[in-house]
């Protein structure tokens, strides 16, 4: 069996290991001893609706326990941390990706938000989390009449 090796679209070094490639015939990435594998942040979504706004985050890998979230002076803060697992005694890796892996996104809440309604839930690796909006008060009119 041959081992091939997978090579993700280029980063930022794209051009530059094009130029050494030329001379050297290897990344340079592959010298320094590691591949060029993006690393981003999730991605989210927020809908607003009538009565709530929904945050959705992409968090593919990570368990109800691996995120926290976090309200603050009305900013809400998703963070995630994910250790790397360890190998046993006559195991090794011929290739490995997987790594330790964090995160953490903040969101400026608008005031117009309940903060002790806020509820998450986490579905097939995307974070549902649900802020509900206050009912916002309309100034009393009234007819004044002239005397």
């Amino acid at each position: 069996m041959t081992i091939a090796k997978y090579r993700p679209a280029t980063s930022f070094a794209g051009p530059f290991n094009e130029l050494v490639n030329e001379f050297f015939g290897r990344d340079i990435s592959q010298a320094l001893g590691h591949d060029d594998l993006k690393r981003t942040l999730p991605g989210v979504n927020i809908l607003e609706r009538p009565t709530e706004f929904e945050l959705r985050m992409l968090t593919p890998g990570f368990s109800k326990e691996d995120l926290k979230i976090r309200l603050e002076n009305e900013v809400l803060t998703i963070s995630a941390e994910r250790k790397t697992e360890n190998l046993q005694e006559q195991e090794r890796y011929t290739r490995r990706e997987f790594s330790s892996s964090s995160f953490s996104r903040s969101f400026r809440l608008p005031e117009s938000v309940q903060a002790e309604g806020i509820k998450a839930d986490l579905v097939n690796g995307v974070l549902h989390v649900i802020i509900p909006k206050t009912q916002v008060s309309k100034p009393a009119t009234r007819e004044i009449n002239i005397g």
